[in-house]
């Protein structure tokens, strides 16, 4: 199948691959329900070493900065109680860690989860965190901007390989709260 967006040589429904994603992504594939069929959510096999987006658009398209989405986990902090959440903003932004995320999640400090709270909670690989198959109890704040396009390139749960996702489904995940400004630049 050919790819939505770039130039990927293949593109492949992520409920016909699950052996190439992290265990929680495949469960939320396998279990995936809403207005958007999985079989719309594909899964492009790409080169490990250049995940992360400034080398992979240099190498993959520089077409795909604007339509690419960087998922963080942020933890936000209140009287010796920490939440972890995801924020999904467009690679062309930031996550308004200070200010929108802060607020949203009630804390008194909001700031980027360490690299190995954020692997050992989702299940994920540093560099490919993805917002579909994250924990039930997370948040998972969703920038306006990337609902609003038709396909987003964002991570597979690993550093080999993206996925291509409608961009209402990101409005469907599990715990999605999605906010205007979430990412700012």
């Amino acid at each position: 199948m050919r790819a939505p967006i770039g130039t990927f040589g293949h593109a492949t429904p992520a409920p016909d691959c699950l052996d190439e994603l992290t265990a929680p992504v495949a469960a939320a594939v396998r279990a995936w329900s809403g207005s958007v069929p999985a079989e719309q959510i594909l899964y492009v096999d790409t080169d490990p070493r250049w995940a992360d987006t400034a080398v992979f658009v240099e190498h993959y398209g520089r077409d795909l900065l604007e339509r690419s989405a960087n998922c963080v986990v942020v933890a936000g902090k209140r009287g010796g109680e920490t939440t972890l959440a995801a924020c999904v903003v467009l690679s062309t932004t930031r996550a308004d860690v200070n200010g929108l995320v802060r607020r949203q999640l009630a804390a008194r400090k909001a700031s980027f989860a360490p690299m190995d709270t954020a692997t050992g909670e989702s299940g994920m690989e540093y560099g490919g965190i993805t917002p579909i198959g994250l924990p039930a109890n997370w948040p998972v704040l969703v920038d306006a901007a990337v609902v609003d396009l038709p396909y987003v390139l964002v991570g597979s749960g690993r550093r080999q390989g993206k996925l291509l996702v409608p961009g209402k489904a990101f409005a469907e995940l599990p715990g999605a709260v999605v906010l205007e400004g979430l990412g700012v630049v």
